[in-house]
């Protein structure tokens, strides 16, 4: 059957943000900004890594590719909202809305693998230092990260697929300022227990699952680091995961402030601030996090400035 006997809406409205018109061009100039400083920082990151061969290890090539998840995920809402602030239009057809769900999921499913892989290589780091480079070697890093990118798509193309056999009638007003697929689902006119079905399965083996794991490792890495004699070695210790600590505190965080303490039922501006956090300012805040204790990330800045200044002044 085709889609267009299933279903009678052709596009949707994105309510957008809860802001006033008198407050659009503020509200376009900052989130501007902080795309493009999301843009600018991640993918700082990924080239100060690429060019320099102190960085290639397996904690910076996973950061590498959580840089450029971050970048993809904050673009797979922010430009649209960008759009629709600037042109006050709040259509979006059928199969974009559908796609952008699409690698939303995918990004979201990615960041989560992706910590994870991290935490795991903090412990090794800190509670196998003498084995860390035979247990995190090349193959393993690739591994880690091919299969976390196999199972986002699988999971992502789960809910497309299951959410585009939906019928949509009358109602085709998405209270948020992407397309969710929770606001989705309130909008279908058929029966979606199998798709709640699935993000319930879903969400235990993408983010509860990956946030146990995460847990386990840190509680061996203080048992460990409470073991060191002395404090010097306590604050390097700390130093290895604190900014990896940091992003998956503010990351998972968000997810459990948004899923675990509902709102009323007739106002959805916790469930807009909590996505924009993860959307907007996690993925902006991520690059800043990274780099401004670490000294590796640091010393490659200050190499890449200065061969840039000396290439510029020859």
């Amino acid at each position: 059957m085709e889609r267009d006997n299933e279903t009678n809406v052709s596009e949707f409205l994105l309510l957008g943000l809860p802001i006033r018109p008198q407050q659009q061009v503020f509200f376009y100039i900052l989130f501007l900004s902080m795309y493009l400083t999301t843009l600018f920082g991640n993918l700082l990151i990924i080239l100060l890594i690429r060019l320099d061969s102190r960085l290639c290890t397996p904690m910076y090539f996973l950061l590498s590719h959580l840089a450029f998840t971050d970048l993809c995920f904050s673009s797979v809402t922010t430009p649209k909202m960008l759009v629709n602030i600037q042109t006050r239009s709040q259509t979006i057809s059928y199969n974009d809305c559908i796609s952008q769900m699409y690698f939303f999921i995918l990004c979201t499913d990615l960041d989560s693998f992706l910590l994870t892989a991290m935490a795991y290589d903090r412990y090794v780091a800190i509670c196998y230092p003498l084995q860390y480079s035979t247990v995190m070697s090349q193959e393993l890093c690739i591994l880690l990260v091919v299969g976390s990118w196999i199972l986002s798509c699988a999971s992502s193309l789960a809910h497309s697929l299951l959410l585009a056999r939906l019928s949509f009638c009358a109602d085709n007003t998405i209270a948020h300022y992407f397309c969710e697929l929770a606001a989705l689902l309130k909008l279908s006119c058929s029966d979606v227990s199998l798709n709640e079905l699935v993000i319930f399965t879903a969400g235990v083996a993408v983010i509860t699952l990956p946030l146990i794991c995460v847990l386990v490792s840190y509680i061996c890495i203080l048992a460990t680091i409470l073991k060191i004699p002395s404090t010097k070695g306590i604050c390097k210790a700390l130093s290895t995961c604190g900014s990896h600590l940091s992003v998956v505190s503010l990351y998972y965080g968000t997810i459990i402030g948004q899923y675990f303490f509902p709102s009323s039922s007739n106002s959805n501006i916790k469930d807009i601030i909590f996505s924009m956090m993860y959307t907007v300012v996690t993925p902006m805040l991520n690059p800043f996090i990274y780099t401004l204790r670490n000294k590796d990330i640091n010393e490659a800045l200050k190499k890449v400035l200065s061969r840039g200044m000396f290439s510029w002044s020859s």
